[in-house]
Order: C-alpha cells, then structure tokens, then sequence
C-alpha cells in the first residue's frame, strides 16, 4: 500500500508542478510581484498531496519569525525545500546557481526572489550572495539556507560550509537553527514515502561573532542538541 500510494503521490507531484511551472513562467511576464505567491501555492499544495495520500504530517516546535530572519536548516529530504513555503509569509532560499539552468523553473527563482550562489566560493560570488540577502532583509524577508550544502542521511550531519556565517555578519541578523528528521519519511532520493510525523524544530538563536568561524561549531552544536530532543543518534564521525 505505501509503494501504491507514493506513486500516485508521486504522478500528482510531477503533473502539478509542470503545470505551476507553466503557470508561474506566464505569471513572471505580465507581474513578475506575483511569481512567490504562485510558488508558495504550489508547495503548500504538494504538501497538502503528501500529507493526503502518504499520510505524512508534521509538527513544529519553536517560535516562527514573521519579520527578516535568518533560518539555518538542517538537510535530509526534497521535503524540507517545500514546508518553509507553508510555514512562513516571505521565504527567499539560498539556493546553488545550476538550479537556475533548469529550463522554465530557473527563470522563476529571480522574480520569486530566491538567493543564487555559486558555490565555488569566488570573491564575486561572495559579494553577490550578500547584495541579495541585504536586499532580502531590507523586504523583511526570512533567508532559509541549508547550510550542509546537500542532504543528508537521517542521522547524519555534513560538514557546515562557511557561507552562513558570511550572512549572519553580513545582515547582523542571529541564526535560527533547525533540526529535521524529514528523511525518515521522506528518503533523499527515495521513490517511496513512509507515512508519519517529520518534527521540524526551531532552536534558540546563535547571535553572530565577530570572528565569522566561530559560529560554524555553535550552529553544529545546536543541531546536535536538537536531534538529541527530537530523539535521533547522530552520527559523530560526519561534519
């Protein structure tokens, strides 16, 4: 029955989003204002798909920003690139550049004002990643980045890349730490979705340091603290 009803899910997911893609690239030629509302109703409805016919829900514990944030989330499944949409009013994802070749979808992270960065770690692509969060925080937008840089296996923790602490000295803003265990339902590559609750926690926010390496540890540290609540063994020998 869970292998049926992942691939209906899985039908419904890839229909639907070709044809909100279509829309949203029609939307970003007449008012490109109006592309973040399109994506937010397309993941708030693949979420309302998953949870339909998978039976997989969710449940937050910890106080969502309304206001600019900056949100630094730990990495297990495509599911955690869609809550963030349903959870809060303005999301901007910092996203990696080759996502913007994916034809009609890459045209649309620009209107939806989504971060690009290129991850070779250029001086300019630095400068490039905060002009756009600055401009982010001055909409009152919430900066989601998945710091790892990929997902990880539940239980997993890969190593933080830098670029978090160049937002968080950047925008002066204190990083929100999450903690997920959404692999356990939803695989990172995984064909089949598991029914049951992903816990999403929202942990106390890491004021930045002058010295940008410090708050790389502290972040880790509070995701390590976080899985311990949410009952998960992380594996100590990754990240």
């Amino acid at each position: 029955m869970t292998l049926l009803r992942s691939a209906v899910f899985n039908l419904v997911f890839f229909t639907t989003t070709f044809l909100l893609t279509l829309f949203a690239a029609a939307v970003s030629l007449v008012a490109p204002d109006r592309v973040l509302p399109v994506v937010i109703a397309w993941a708030r409805l693949e979420l309302a798909a998953v949870r339909a016919i998978c039976g997989i829900s969710w449940k937050v514990t910890g106080p969502l920003p309304d206001g600019a944030a900056l949100i630094a989330s730990h990495h297990e499944s495509a599911f955690d690139t869609l809550i963030w949409f349903a959870l809060l009013p303005r999301p901007a994802y910092v996203m990696k550049q080759e996502l913007t070749r994916i034809p009609l979808f890459g045209r649309l992270t620009r209107p939806a004002g989504m971060i690009t960065v290129n991850r070779g770690g250029s001086t300019a692509a630095m400068r490039r990643l905060i002009r756009d969060a600055a401009q982010a925080v001055a909409d009152r937008r919430q900066i989601v980045v998945f710091p790892e840089g990929t997902r990880a296996k539940p239980g997993t923790l890969l190593p933080v890349q830098p670029g978090v602490a160049a937002l968080a000295a950047s925008t002066g803003l204190p990083v929100i730490p999450v903690m997920t265990d959404s692999g356990r339902c939803w695989g990172r590559r995984a064909f089949r979705k598991r029914p049951g609750v992903i816990h999403i926690a929202l942990l106390p926010p890491i004021k930045p340091t002058p010295r940008r390496k410090d708050l790389l540890p502290r972040l880790e540290a509070a995701w390590r603290n976080g899985a311990a609540a949410l009952g998960q063994v992380v594996d100590n020998s990754v990240g």
